[in-house]
């Protein structure tokens, strides 16, 4: 039998066309880095950098952009199997705007319909999305069909093989199925007006053990704004575990035996909100895999989201261990290790990283610095504004995969990324 999964995530993928300047409006910029972008991808690549074995299910287009995605997704550790090619769409390009600390334009190139929705149920392994212990699903997965029927039918299989407790003896136990509430109006028909999806969500929550959002998500989720009455609210659609993000106001976790978890944002100057949300989603698979007491795991995927929104990349900087642990001792993510990037990586000789930003645009964080609003995973907001001013370095590329772990709950070294 193969060796599950880690994590699998299931969604989005695209090419990331940053600005290698910062404060400068898209319209003056003159130079650009290609980077990995989406947010599921850009999970599976900070889980990776936990030392976990990840993999992704995706869709590109038949063309360079997509050949890069898939070569960037093995550079970072990322199982690339389930990366598929689709040729009658183009891979989707996203550009963005860098004005720290808190506004980071973002402008989708989706059309006409983007890869990663042509994902087909029959076509998914649902042998390893059973078996895996986390599957990660997100809501623009839920926007479009065929995508929407695959991502339902992942659930289902996952749901149902929990009901039949289809475990061998001695395989290990499956973690966790979560729901990534994703809120992106651009891609519903409808925008904000959607009538499909609070259906669809309250749909995909009833298969989920742990949803994740922040207040704009989860009030299209289940109507509710107040973080607790919300986090009450994902508990009673189904999900055992609800991790309500509150910007700079930090980040409420409720489970259902009734442990709660209300923690402070990390302090930490902004200097590229983008993609810290999908370092607190890595973060959080692998506390949730370690079997830390919640308040841990979410202090630790806290700290994750906070070091990103302190560099100017994004997948590139993902964290490492080390690095999560020195902000948390520190209390706040310091001038010296923001500065830090992409610690301890070996650029790959054939693929030589581009300086500036990485990939990761869709889950952006919430800025902060100390003494003012902090960074807790969530997303971007104008309202809160954090110190401006942090080291803007370029990065550099990331690890060469790793052998995947012979014990599923050892992770691999992360110092190379997790292997597959």
């Amino acid at each position: 039998m193969p060796e599950p999964y880690d994590v699998i995530t299931m969604g989005r993928i695209g090419v990331d066309l940053y600005p290698l300047e910062v404060g400068v409006p898209l319209a003056r910029v003159g130079t650009f880095g290609k980077f990995l972008g989406g947010s599921p991808a850009n999970v599976a690549v900070a889980a990776a950098r936990q030392g976990r074995r990840t993999a992704v299910i995706t869709r590109t287009g038949k063309d360079p952009f997509g050949a890069y995605l898939h070569q960037e997704l093995q550079r970072f550790g990322v199982d690339p199997r389930w990366a598929t090619a689709v040729a009658e769409y183009p891979t989707p390009v996203t550009f963005c705007e860098i004005f720290p600390p808190d506004d980071f334009p973002l402008y989708f190139y989706r059309r006409p319909k983007a890869p990663d929705l042509e994902i087909h149920a029959p076509d998914l392994d649902l042998d390893a999305v059973r078996d895996a212990r986390i599957f990660w699903m997100t809501g623009t997965g839920l926007s479009a069909e065929p995508s929407r029927s695959a991502t339902l039918a992942a659930l289902r299989a996952r749901s149902e093989s929990a009901a039949r407790a289809e475990r061998p003896a001695g395989a290990p136990r499956r973690t966790a199925t979560v729901f990534d509430l994703d809120w992106r109006p651009m891609f519903w028909d409808g925008g904000d007006d959607s009538p499909e999806a609070p259906a669809r969500y309250r749909e995909a929550l009833a298969h989920a053990t742990v949803a994740v959002g922040n207040i704009d998500e989860c009030a299209v989720a289940t109507g509710e704004r107040e973080p607790y009455a919300a986090a009450r609210a994902l508990l009673a659609a189904g999900v055992e575990l609800a991790v309500v993000k509150q910007g700079p106001k930090g980040v409420l976790a409720v489970h259902r035996d009734g442990t709660t978890a209300d923690c402070p944002p990390l302090p930490v100057e902004v200097v590229n909100g983008l993609g810290a949300g999908d370092a607190f989603g890595g973060a959080l698979c692998h506390g949730l895999l370690a079997g830390w007491p919640l308040d841990r795991i979410v202090r630790y995927a806290n700290a994750a989201g906070a070091i990103v929104a302190s560099r100017l990349a994004c997948s590139s900087a993902m964290p490492f261990p080390d690095e999560v642990e020195e902000a948390l001792a520190a209390g706040a993510v310091t001038a010296e290790l923001a500065s830090r990037a992409a610690p301890g990586t070996v650029p790959d000789p054939e693929t030589p990283g581009a300086p500036g930003v990485a990939a990761g645009p869709e889950t952006p964080a919430a800025p902060g610095s100390p003494g003012a609003p902090a960074a807790s995973g969530d997303a971007a907001r104008p309202e809160a504004a954090a110190v401006p001013g942090a080291a803007t370095s370029p990065a550099a590329a990331p690890a060469a995969p790793a052998a995947p772990p012979a014990d599923p709950d050892a992770p691999t070294s992360p110092r190379t990324g997790a292997g597959s």
